[in-house]
């Protein structure tokens, strides 16, 4: 899919939109929903969509997407961090989904290029939750891994389901002058 800017431009397989917009399913709800959980994001150039089915092929196909966008945008420095982010977000959504009967996963990537948020809708009403994994659990750390990779994370419900979203920073590049190289 080719996406086009407000004015009609190709963006090279994503899209990078205005304000208030969003990707090609429902448009109007992910404007919404990125501008009700992170109005800092609402208004940042590039944005990006995937709708995906609630089946096991979602987790791979949502990091694989992540990771090209990222390199698109030139942060493929963030790269390893949002793929376990998103591969926790999306497992969950696979999850809750199926247990209410809903077939659907929504992933947006929103960025300014030094820093990118990660929405993941699901169907269910359920906030997340933190549980309390014993040592030998082999799941239930989800919510410590979003705390420990994101600068911020948060969630908000509405009639349809859930958001989860998290944000993750670039770290900023030290000029060269200041690591002792001065041309």
């Amino acid at each position: 899919m080719h996406g086009k800017t407000r004015t009609g431009r190709q963006t090279g397989g994503h899209l990078r939109l205005a304000a208030g917009q969003a990707g090609h399913h429902r448009p109007e709800v992910a404007g919404a929903e990125v501008a009700r959980a992170a109005p800092f994001a609402a208004s940042w150039p590039y944005q990006t969509f995937l709708e995906l089915g609630a089946l096991a092929g979602a987790v791979p196909s949502a990091r694989l997407h992540a990771r090209l966008v990222l390199q698109e945008w030139g942060l493929a420095a963030l790269s390893d961090d949002t793929e376990l982010l998103v591969s926790e977000l999306v497992t969950n959504g696979v999850r809750a989904s199926r247990a209410t009967g809903r077939d659907a996963v929504r992933m947006w990537l929103v960025s300014d290029l030094g820093q990118v948020v990660v929405f993941v809708w699901d169907a269910s009403l359920q906030p997340p939750a933190r549980a309390d994994p014993g040592a030998d659990a082999d799941n239930g750390r989800g919510l410590l891994l979003v705390e420990a990779l994101s600068q911020r994370w948060g969630y908000f419900g509405h009639d349809s389901g859930k958001v989860v979203w998290v944000l993750l920073e670039a770290a900023p590049v030290a000029p060269a002058s200041a690591i002792g190289f001065i041309p």
